[in-house]
């Protein structure tokens, strides 16, 4: 922040939501709302505009949601730490929200109680949570370091290794994938064996949990 004031940007496709938080937010002297937008479309034009401290943002919204717009806006560096304010409980969305860039995330039933709280402690560079998300927040963490390690045996196989595995968890045949990749099918299985060996894989189920688990098979 450049001065005592905390300069605060909303962005909730509902009107009305939109002015009860200015209402609850213009109870605090030391809060100053600049601007409103209804999605995140030009989200990340409009917060170099007006140079926000905090950026009070939904999720749900209409043409450009929130996770995608905390993503444009953290790939831009644009000014603004953000807070998700939703009606999403923490075990959806609070770990996709952290992870796209958000510094806080409060769901609006506790707005009333919480948002000026929120938006000061996110304004002076806090991560703000409720107490309720401790748990969520040990459950993403643990997965995220299970997944950190999946990800690095992953990374240690070789292409073609890779290849053959994310073609298997997709469904393909051997003959199938040594057309697709020039190879004979007893050379898909000569990889396959490998690739089973380094990551401890026996049936065709285990390669699918594995990519979903990486991502392999989104997109």
């Amino acid at each position: 922040m450049t001065s005592d004031l905390i300069r605060v940007l909303l962005v909730d496709d509902h009107a009305v939501v939109r002015s009860g938080l200015k209402a609850v937010l213009g109870g605090a002297r030391d809060v100053d709302v600049i601007g409103e937008a209804a999605d995140g479309r030009d989200i990340v034009a409009l917060a170099t505009r007006l140079n926000p401290d905090v950026i009070v943002m939904d999720l749900s919204m209409g043409q450009v949601d929130g996770l995608t717009a905390i993503k444009e806006l953290r790939a831009a560096r644009a000014p603004g730490r953000i807070l998700v304010l939703t009606m999403h409980g923490e075990e959806e969305y609070l770990m996709p929200a952290l992870e796209a860039g958000a510094n806080g995330y409060l769901v609006k039933s506790a707005a009333d109680r919480e948002l000026v709280d929120a938006v000061r402690a996110v304004a002076r560079g806090d991560t703000y949570v409720q107490p309720t998300a401790a748990r969520v927040l040990a459950r993403g963490i643990a997965r995220k370091d299970e997944h950190a390690e999946l990800r690095a045996r992953f990374d240690k196989l070789t292409d073609r290794e890779q290849a053959v595995l994310k073609m298997v968890a997709e469904g393909y045949t051997a003959p199938e994938i040594g057309e697709k990749l020039f190879i004979s099918p007893k050379t898909v299985d000569t990889y396959k064996q490998r690739v089973n060996e380094k990551l401890g894989l026996a049936h065709r189920t285990d390669y699918v949990k594995l990519a979903l688990k990486l991502g392999l098979l989104q997109g």
